[in-house]
C-alpha cells in the first residue's frame, strides 16, 4: 500500500480535530469543576479532590491536547498550502486567543491548589461559557473560510 502526500493529510487532518475534540473537552469541564470547587472548604477532601480532578484533566488530558492540535495544525497549514488564505490569520489569532484562556486555566487550577483562589462560583459559571466563543468563532473560519 503507498502513501501519497493526501493520504498524509487527511490522517494530519483527522488527528488535528481529535486533538482539538480533546482540548474542548477539556476546557469545558475545568471552568465547570471550578464552579464546584468554590463551594467547597480549603483543607476539605472534596477540596483535595478537586485539586487532584483539575491538576490530572489539566496535564493528561487538555495540555497535550492543546499541543497536538497547534503541531498538527501548523503541519496542516504547511502541507496545505494556507499560509495565504485571510481566514487563516483570523483563525489563528482566535487559536492564540483560546491558548491564553488555557493560561488563565493553569492559574486557577494552581490558585485553588493554594487555597488563593478569589472568584465566586458566577464568575467560573461565565468564564465556563469564553471557550464557546472562541471555539464558534474558529469553527465557522476553518469551515466556511469566508475570506
Amino acid at each position: 500500500m503507498t502513501f501519497h502526500l493526501t493520504d498524509y493529510y487527511l490522517w494530519l487532518k483527522a488527528l488535528h480535530v481529535i486533538a482539538v475534540i480533546a482540548w474542548m473537552s477539556g476546557m469545558f469541564y475545568l471552568p465547570r469543576l471550578f464552579v464546584y470547587h468554590c463551594e467547597t472548604t480549603p483543607g476539605a477532601p472534596d477540596y483535595q479532590r478537586f485539586c487532584v480532578m483539575e491538576r490530572r484533566l489539566l496535564k493528561l488530558i487538555t495540555t497535550p491536547a492543546m499541543i497536538v492540535v497547534w503541531i498538527a495544525g501548523l503541519v496542516l497549514v504547511w502541507l496545505g498550502g494556507w499560509s495565504d488564505a485571510g481566514w487563516l490569520d483570523v483563525k489563528l489569532v482566535l487559536v492564540l486567543g483560546l491558548s491564553g484562556v488555557h493560561g488563565v486555566n493553569v492559574r486557577f487550577v494552581r490558585e485553588f491548589a493554594n487555597e488563593r483562589n478569589q472568584r465566586s462560583a458566577r464568575f467560573f459559571r461565565l468564564w465556563n461559557e469564553v471557550p464557546t466563543l472562541f471555539l464558534i468563532a474558529i469553527v465557522i473560519l476553518a469551515v466556511v473560510k469566508p475570506f
